[in-house]
């Protein structure tokens, strides 16, 4: 089974939340977790597909990170 990490970051500045792997390779951005959170649901496979990876049967792992701008 091929697992992949998703990194989900959160920019306080700009307001949304971000989606990056860069072995699938993906990267998405939305304002809302959820709907983010689907985007790379739908994309990964199809992403994969692309790169002529194995697209199912895959697991993602799915890593929330906030960034904070201190003044």
């Amino acid at each position: 089974m091929n697992k992949y990490t998703i990194l989900l970051i959160w920019d306080s500045e700009a307001k949304v939340w971000f989606a990056i792997n860069n072995d699938i390779p993906i990267a998405l951005e939305h304002a809302s977790l959820d709907m983010l959170i689907d985007k790379v649901k739908l994309a990964t496979p199809e992403m994969l597909e692309i790169n002529n990876k194995t697209h199912t049967g895959i697991t993602l792992l799915l890593k929330m990170e906030t960034q904070v701008v201190m003044a």
